[in-house]
């Protein structure tokens, strides 16, 4: 059996952030085009792996009914984000509020490795702190990047500062609103970043 891959998903700015430096991502809210697509990216994992932050802002997903109006896309990402299991890092998270989800307090780039070696379906990773330490212990095979098209100047950013790696760009896509998504695997260290 082969190994589960373990997927990097971010919107991001144009100049590489995943939130402005006042915390706010409005601006790289996904359409129903670009919501439909990151869907059917994250519909091949069974596991996601979360930061505390990125956890609180998803957790809406366990009920999308109180998220007011929603669309064919969003029902379809609370259904697959309710049928994966989740993996929450955080040293101060006492309790989680969804099913199917553990708390870890630590990162362990071993454990990861076992869970990809095991898992019957691909892992994502979200949250670009945690994807960070994931990124520097090779263990992300692929990147999807989907590049708004807006530049906000400084915040959080999308990749590590000082990464350096290699990689293999496997496709682009352009979408109606001017989003791009870029698709690359890790192409050093055996294809490992």
């Amino acid at each position: 059996m082969a190994s589960a891959k373990l997927l990097y998903i971010a919107i991001a700015s144009l100049d590489g952030y995943v939130a402005d430096e006042s915390g706010t991502w409005d601006w790289s809210a996904p359409d129903e085009e670009v919501h439909a697509f990151v869907n059917d990216v994250t519909r091949a994992a069974g596991t996601h792996l979360y930061g505390r932050r990125i956890y609180d802002v998803l957790v809406a997903w366990e009920r999308p009914d109180e998220l007011g109006e929603v669309t064919p896309a969003m029902r379809d990402f609370a259904e697959l984000w309710q049928g994966a299991d989740k993996v929450v890092y955080s040293r101060t998270l006492d309790a989680v509020s969804s099913a199917r989800t553990r708390i870890e307090r630590e990162f362990d780039p071993e454990a990861v490795r076992r869970l990809k070696a095991t898992a019957g379906r691909d892992i994502t990773v979200s949250g670009p702190q945690l994807a960070a330490q994931a990124i520097a212990a090779g263990l992300v095979d692929e990147i999807h990047l989907l590049l708004s098209p807006v530049i906000v100047g400084g915040g959080k950013r999308a990749l590590p500062e000082g990464l350096q790696a290699r990689l293999e760009l496997i496709d682009v896509r352009r979408f109606e609103r001017g989003v791009v998504s870029l698709h690359y695997a890790a192409a050093t260290n055996g294809g490992r970043m």
